[in-house]
């Protein structure tokens, strides 16, 4: 009966062990092997977004400031099916209650609030919709502080850094992904 009792201990312990080292695996199953970035800016007062490859088949953009807080709030830009291709876009205007003139084929759908200012934000989130996509983040301060520090085609791509157009087609799938690069793993 001891024998019994002592197998029955290890097999518990055995099962608690490795429910333990299942519950601490963080990582998402979905999640990307690398890190995902997307380019961001600010010239002449224009947020200014790169992908860093082209988005094919959008639908829809959206930017949520300040996820998960109470001044949480997005802009969502749409397009009708098929969609259509996005790499660089003119996002928001520094100055409060302008907007610039994207030209480009995703219209505003859904607008921030009049009074709300981005350039208070912590951070953005982006997210494509439409074509195979990860989302991506930027951290707001930095962006405005450091743009005019450097080149107009240079972008700040996350944690990656500032990367011109030669860094992110050497760095893409190597050290991290752009938004709409498949996964390499």
């Amino acid at each position: 009966m001891a024998d019994i009792t002592r197998r029955l201990r290890i097999a518990c312990a055995a099962v608690l062990v490795a429910t333990a080292i299942a519950a601490c695996d963080t990582k998402s199953q979905f999640e990307p092997s690398l890190p995902v970035a997307a380019g961001f800016r600010v010239d002449d007062g224009v947020l200014k977004l790169w992908t860093g490859t082209p988005c094919s088949g959008v639908i829809r953009l959206t930017l949520i400031f300040d996820t998960g807080t109470a001044q949480s709030t997005k802009q969502v830009w749409t397009a009708p099916q098929p969609g259509v291709t996005l790499e660089r876009m003119d996002l928001l205007s520094t100055t409060p209650g302008s907007t610039p003139d994207t030209g480009g084929p995703l219209q505003v759908q859904q607008p921030l609030p009049a009074d709300y200012d981005w350039t208070k934000a912590a951070a953005v989130n982006l997210a494509v919709d439409g074509p195979q996509a990860n989302g991506a983040r930027a951290d707001i301060p930095q962006i405005l502080r450091e743009s005019a520090d450097h080149p107009s085609g240079s972008y700040l791509f996350g944690r990656r850094g500032w990367m011109d157009p030669s860094d992110v087609q050497r760095e893409n799938g190597k050290s991290f992904l752009t938004i709409c690069t498949p996964d390499p793993n």
